[in-house]
């Protein structure tokens, strides 16, 4: 016996119910015509997209919903489809996944295992279910799951003890450094506890801070992987159920992907496209000051988006070296984008004497390079109203960590790309993509940094360097260690207090920063909340 089980990797957006609806109808029957599916599974909460957030606790938002699926129940005469979905029962919404087949609703399976850490509130919308599902396709009995279900290995043995000879998990698993292993053997130890072989179908896509890396893949009932799909790409990823012996193992093509540079890359890029074109804006704006991050920006947005939706713009002051611009022309130049030369000098020396007599000594102040960054901030703001184009953003979580960015200046924008990079992996990633076409001049990734706002300015004149700061931040941010655990002399304390304490107070800034492309185990935003206001500081009790 063979059945044929087609993956739908593809992406949903949030809140595009009938737009939802309208794609998983037609991607049921083609998976149906094309690729002969006896079955095909959709991701998670597929019909709202995932997450829906706050959107889960509005009356209007599941009346929506049921007229989904009716649409969809009326719609499919010989597909039969799990799909994720919200699940309104009396006063409890659930997180469920549902069999349609043939005209007629076949089954559904509730949630039970709800993840409420990190990125994660699912306990603030969803009520766990408490009982296993096993529907029959052909001679198979296929079990149920929902995401986290699959971590808890004895969610899978509910499944085994229900009857069931494989389990279909659907999910909506976001991706951070080192995530898939993560999956793998979680999902390796559902397999060792129940028995059985589980299918993992991942959503693909970008949502906000979040990106959905697809990579859905299969395991055997020894545990080997018997499919894989790609990173970051959409499609149907096709598997043939085959009874070898005793057991029913899911085989199909395997797709391996091990470069980090790559995905981290691929990531952002899809971060970027997602959130631009979901949001429905026309392009996107760059401050191009031939430094390193903003042209890894330029980069990722001009392959995201494509040369005719991208501008960059040059704004020279006075501590702008001719080369920061000749190297911004001939970045902007050989990635063929849109291009503009605008200095700031004047529009300084205007903004200065209008604030002189409020600000002592304002020449040699912190404020006349803040104003700087606030000048040019105003002129890419411009650009955006008149474009209707998105500005990005260009810090990096370096600098987001201890402050070293100027609130409604380099901040200002609608999305950061680079939030959650930090400097060294900047440089790691620019070289990356230079390795497929020197897109970046190579003095950019080997000069000095510099914000270029004062004179002979240079990113160590303020911070550490970047090989030591970015250790000790990976450490305090998204390890918790304190001070003293992560210094390794007295000198080196130091440092590392100072650091820590940069990063205490300026979470002021980092909650108004815009939103940015979660790449690491602890993203500022949805991962780490921190409060404003506080007197705690780990650097002051070592």
């Amino acid at each position: 016996m063979e059945l044929k089980i087609a993956i739908a990797q593809y992406n949903f957006c949030v809140g595009d119910l009938e737009g939802n609806t309208e794609k998983i109808i037609q991607l049921a029957r083609k998976a149906k015509s094309e690729e002969e599916a006896d079955l095909t599974i959709f991701p998670e909460l597929a019909i709202t997209g995932y997450p829906p957030e706050d959107l889960i606790l509005r009356p209007g938002f599941h009346d929506r919903v049921s007229k989904c699926l009716t649409r969809i129940i009326s719609a499919l005469k010989s597909e039969t489809i799990i799909l994720g979905y919200p699940e309104l029962i009396g006063d409890k919404i659930f997180n469920s996944a549902g069999v349609i087949g043939k005209n007629q609703w076949i089954t559904s399976y509730q949630k039970q295992e709800l993840p409420n850490y990190a990125v994660f509130d699912e306990k603030r919308y969803f009520s766990p279910g408490n009982k296993p599902a096993v529907f029959k396709l052909g001679n198979l009995n296929i079990g149920l799951s929902v995401c986290e279900d699959i971590w808890m290995p004895n969610q899978a043995k509910k499944c085994a003890d229900a009857g069931a000879d494989i389990i279909c998990n659907i999910n909506a698993s976001p991706f951070h450094q080192g995530k898939h292993s993560e999956r793998i053997e979680a999902v390796k130890e559902s397999v060792a506890t129940s028995g059985l072989p589980i299918i993992y179908a991942n959503l693909c896509g970008g949502q906000d801070e979040l990106i959905f890396d697809g990579r859905s893949f299969a395991l055997n009932s020894f545990g080997e992987i018997t499919a894989q799909a790609p990173a970051y790409t959409e499609g149907f990823y096709t598997l043939i159920i085959k009874k070898e012996g005793n057991f029913m193992t899911p085989w199909g093509d395997i797709v391996k992907e091990t470069d980090e540079y790559k995905l981290i890359y691929d990531g952002i890029k899809l971060g970027i496209k997602d959130y631009i074109e979901k949001n429905n804006f026309q392009g996107c704006v760059v401050g191009l000051s031939g430094g390193i991050d903003s042209a890894l920006t330029l980069a990722l947005a001009v392959d995201a988006l494509g040369p005719d939706k991208v501008t960059a713009i040059s704004m020279p002051s006075e501590y702008t070296a001719d080369i920061s611009i000749s190297d911004a022309k001939q970045q902007a130049e050989t990635m063929g984008c849109e291009f503009h030369i605008i200095p700031i000098n004047e529009a300084v020396k205007t903004l200065s004497s209008i604030v002189d007599k409020l600000i002592p000594n304002l020449k040699t102040s912190v404020a006349i390079e803040n104003m700087q960054s606030r000048i040019r901030g105003l002129i890419l703001m411009a650009r955006s109203n008149s474009s209707k184009s998105m500005v990005l953003a260009t810090g990096n979580k370096s600098e987001m960590a201890v402050g070293y960015a100027t609130l409604y200046g380099d901040m200002a924008g609608g999305f950061a790309p680079l939030k959650d990079i930090p400097k060294t992996m900047v440089y790691n990633l620019s070289r990356f993509r230079n390795k497929y076409s020197e897109v970046i001049p190579e003095r950019v990734i080997t000069r000095a940094p510099t914000a270029e706002l004062a004179p002979d300015q240079k990113d160590t004149d303020s911070l550490p360097p970047y090989d030591i700061l970015d250790p000790i931040l990976e450490k305090y941010i998204e390890k918790d260690l304190t001070p003293s655990q992560i210094a390794n002399s007295k000198s080196e304390l130091f440092t590392v207090e100072r650091v820590a304490s940069l990063v205490d107070r300026n979470e002021y800034k980092r909650r108004q920063a815009p939103p940015g492309v979660r790449i690491t185990k602890r993203a500022f935003g949805r991962d780490r909340r921190f409060p404003i206001t506080s007197k705690y500081s780990e650097a002051s009790r070592n």
